[in-house]
């Protein structure tokens, strides 16, 4: 690690707290030897403080030298991440020493932004370590996800302006074979100690596999930082790296990909776990109680979570059925589902019409947010589709934020696949979700606000999603969903969260099967069969992370129906959504806290 960045990142720092020293008025502190003593000391604790978060964030950007790349550290240009079991178990080691570090700091000394941070920072450390008890970091690959993926994805995060980007970047290729077979041997001890994926949402993986073990070089999605050539580079220089990418590709990366087809096909898949649920693996109901308190940043058990989605659905199943009436629909609830998912005027009949839509959409929604919000992030985002790799078995949508150096938009990816089951009077409701006044405008901001880089980059599911759910409903306080189509495809997705409550809890802690699952969505909500099937599968690879939503999106309207009633006449709706989002990602406690003292302060 290079002195320099250290000293940079130690400067920014200052730049960061160093206003919360500044005083207002007159300085009557040098009469005060007291009180210049308590200064002293608060100084003193706030400097460690904010060293010792420095040398953490600076040892985690060492860990994830791809992510550092975007950010503009160039640090660790040639190196990928060490997925290897031994590096992980290595990693909990320091991490506990940091956690010791920072649990020796005086807290009471430290400023008030400071003890939120040691809060936070402390949490953070927490459960890395508690989770590390659990076989769960054995599952470094979802249905969805996977270390090929990885890799594969690798370019569309790294910058390509000059010589020194193409070179960092064929090192990285040259690593991949290494890379590959570490992350081979942690998915192979997690087969020796009973750990992995479930069969069914597995099934057909190797796909994601196939599409990258080509033939023709040019159809490699590791050549596409050579389709164009930066303007400053002369012909010579870009050619001869196009040709040592494509050795590096051909000779190297391939074979690992081919390497680890045939341990994914050969020794992986057939060892796939015949029960869905996490409680069919060893430890696997202490593992998922872990990942519940993680990722709704509650106590709440998973009885008291599924308690909570059943009110839910029944909830917005009779609003749905309001809704219904609305369109003039005659027939049974399940009668219009059938006609909401097989009638074709609802559906896209290309995969352009379905990005335009979604364009036009949140170019409405663009010229609204001044009605939400008095601050904005600098920072654009763009429409992609999500690549042909994993289409067919992500989501519907998914978002990208930007990289940290200003150099990559924040994007948001749709699912341009399987175009007769992916309704049109569901956009109004993922777009806003996926960008504005959703993930990007909260992830992008957060990223422009004068917190500590842990805080900036980094965050918790519960209030991300949460206020990515409640952005879908923010369209209705600036005119959207005015068909009851586009509303009933805005409750079909707030359904959907909701069942996610239910389905979720119930395959992981409660013995339901998939079928079960499906059947409970299919029945409550109005998605399609595929995106039920596809959102399932998420949920039983992916253990928890689905209770986010509603959980978080929950505590954000019950705060904003807090300051409603203690405000008035006085409440302004974008202020209040300003007090939201300025902290970044937080534990919905703190959220509480932060929501209650901006109430008392506008009275």
């Amino acid at each position: 690690m290079r002195l320099s960045h250290l000293c940079i990142t130690a400067a920014i720092s200052g730049l960061l707290w160093g206003c919360g020293a500044q005083t207002h008025g007159p300085d009557h502190t040098h009469n005060n030897p007291a009180q210049q003593g308590k200064d002293a000391a608060a100084n003193k604790a706030d400097l460690a403080f904010e060293t010792l978060l420095d040398q953490h964030w600076n040892w985690s950007l060492s860990l994830s030298p791809v992510f550092a790349t975007s950010l503009g550290v160039r640090d660790y240009d040639d190196q990928l991440d060490d997925p290897s079991l031994a590096a992980y178990e290595a990693r909990i080691v320091t991490t506990k020493s940091y956690l010791d570090d920072f649990k020796s700091i005086d807290v009471a000394a430290l400023s008030a932004d400071n003890q939120l941070n040691h809060k936070l920072i402390t949490l953070e450390l927490e459960t890395a370590i508690e989770a590390s008890q659990f076989g769960g970091k054995y599952m470094i690959m979802t249905n969805r996800g996977g270390p090929h993926l990885t890799v594969t994805g690798m370019a569309s995060r790294l910058p390509f302006y000059n010589p020194a980007d193409f070179q960092s970047y064929i090192a990285r290729l040259g690593v991949i074979p290494s890379y590959m077979s570490k992350a081979t041997d942690r998915l192979r001890a997690g087969l020796d100690a009973g750990w992995s994926q479930p069969c069914a949402p597995m099934r057909g993986f190797e796909s994601s596999i196939d599409t990258h073990i080509v033939d023709d070089l040019q159809d490699s999605v590791f050549m596409a930082p050579f389709e164009t050539k930066p303007k400053t580079m002369s012909e010579a220089t870009f050619n001869s790296f196009k040709t040592k990418a494509e050795a590096a590709v051909k000779d190297q990366v391939i074979p690992s990909l081919e390497t680890f087809r045939d341990f994914y096909v050969s020794d992986y898949a057939p060892k796939c776990q015949k029960q869905v649920g996490t409680s069919a693996m060893p430890g696997g109901a202490e593992y998922y109680a872990h990942r519940v308190k993680m990722f709704t940043t509650t106590d709440l058990t998973a009885d008291e979570v599924h308690n909570i989605g059943l009110s839910e659905v029944k909830r917005i199943r009779a609003e749905m059925d309001e809704v219904q009436q609305q369109a003039g629909f005659n027939g049974t609830f399940k009668e219009f589902q059938n006609y909401l998912r097989t009638n074709p005027e609802f559906y896209p009949k290309t995969a352009q019409e379905r990005m335009d839509i979604a364009a036009v959409i949140l170019k409405r929604m663009d010229g609204l947010l001044p009605e939400l919000f008095t601050k904005f992030p600098r920072m654009p985002y763009g429409l992609k589709e999500i690549p042909a790799d994993i289409a067919e078995k992500t989501t519907t949508a998914y978002y990208n934020r930007p990289s940290g150096d200003g150099s990559r938009a924040g994007f948001y990816f749709i699912n341009t696949t399987n175009l007769d089951k992916r309704p049109l009077y569901e956009m109004e409701a993922l777009s806003l979700h996926e960008a504005v006044p959703g993930h990007h405008f909260q992830l992008a901001l957060a990223q422009e606000l004068p917190l500590p880089n842990f805080r900036k980059y980094g965050g918790f599911t519960a209030f991300s999603e949460g206020w990515g759910l409640y952005s879908e409903r923010l369209g209705l306080d600036v005119g959207f969903y005015n068909t009851p189509y586009t509303n009933f495809g805005r409750l079909s997705y707030e359904m959907w969260r909701a069942c996610r409550l239910v389905v979720d809890t119930g395959m992981h802690s409660k013995g339901w099967t998939r079928q079960q699952a499906i059947d409970f969505m299919a029945d409550n909500s109005g998605l399609s069969l595929k995106n039920i099937e596809n959102e399932v599968d998420r949920y039983i690879t992916w253990p928890g992370q689905a209770l986010a939503y509603k959980i978080g999106e929950l505590k954000i309207r019950e705060l904003r129906s807090l300051a409603e009633k203690e405000l008035g006449e006085n409440f302004d709706i974008r202020t209040f959504h300003d007090a939201v989002l300025e902290n970044g990602a937080v534990p919905l406690s703190v959220l509480e806290e932060k929501i209650k003292a901006w109430i008392k302060a506008q009275g």
